[in-house]
């Protein structure tokens, strides 16, 4: 049976869109934030988020930009763009309809 992870992989850049919609972040910061929000149950790899980000930016979806140095390394940190908002909405739309589709298949409860 997939696991949580699997069932999500399609909408990977929607669930980064909207967490960048409540504000701009790094990439450790928003793996965490996903990882916390679904206690644990979807856990970004690395390798992962930083697809998406590549993937997002060429596309106009988000914009990116290094922080100040503070104790450690600076941090690259994302942001969305109006092209990202527009995105998620479409995203968020395509999302309701998938799940409608299964409330259908698969019965409500």
């Amino acid at each position: 049976m997939a696991n949580t992870s699997e069932l999500l992989r399609g909408h990977t850049d929607t669930i980064l869109l909207a967490q960048l919609a409540k504000g701009d972040s790094y990439g450790y910061q928003l793996g965490k934030a996903v990882s916390e929000a679904t206690s644990g149950a979807l856990e970004f790899k690395e390798a992962t988020l930083y697809s998406a980000f590549r993937r997002l930016e060429e596309a106009g979806a988000i914009t990116s930009y290094w922080g100040e140095a503070s104790a450690g390394a600076r941090r690259r940190y994302y942001s969305i763009t109006d092209a990202g908002k527009e995105a998620l909405d479409q995203g968020r739309k395509q999302w309701q309809s998938v799940r409608a589709m299964l409330d259908e298949l698969l019965g409500k409860e």
